[in-house]
């Protein structure tokens, strides 16, 4: 696999990327709605809810906690996972800054 080479771009390319790079399966996006829509913690209910196995949904957990936009806490044997507000609006800031910028000039 080759490097990408990523100390050549901005902090700010960087973390778009990583997010659009997290934002970019289909099952994360259906994680991320069902967290937002109970707008409290989850424990077991995903793969449930889901549709896909355990090895699986903890494999998503852990990429949408690596870039903060789930957090988990400990609650007995299992982990919590909720929406990291905090994180989630900061995302919500970086993305929509990017995706407003336009382009001043028509070509093709």
């Amino acid at each position: 696999m080759g490097l990408t080479k990523s100390e050549i771009f901005t902090e700010e390319q960087n973390k778009i990327a990583a997010i659009a790079k997290v934002l970019g399966h289909p099952a994360r996006i259906a994680i991320l709605e069902f967290l937002i829509k109970l707008k409290s913690c989850v424990c077991g209910d995903l793969v449930k809810d889901i549709g896909l196995a355990q090895p699986t949904i903890s494999q998503h957990l852990k990429e949408l906690k690596k870039v903060g936009i789930i957090k988990g806490t400990i609650d007995g044997t299992s982990v919590c996972y909720c929406i990291d507000q905090e994180n989630w609006d900061k995302i919500k800031n970086i993305l929509g800054k990017f995706l407003n910028k336009n382009s001043t000039e028509s070509c093709c």
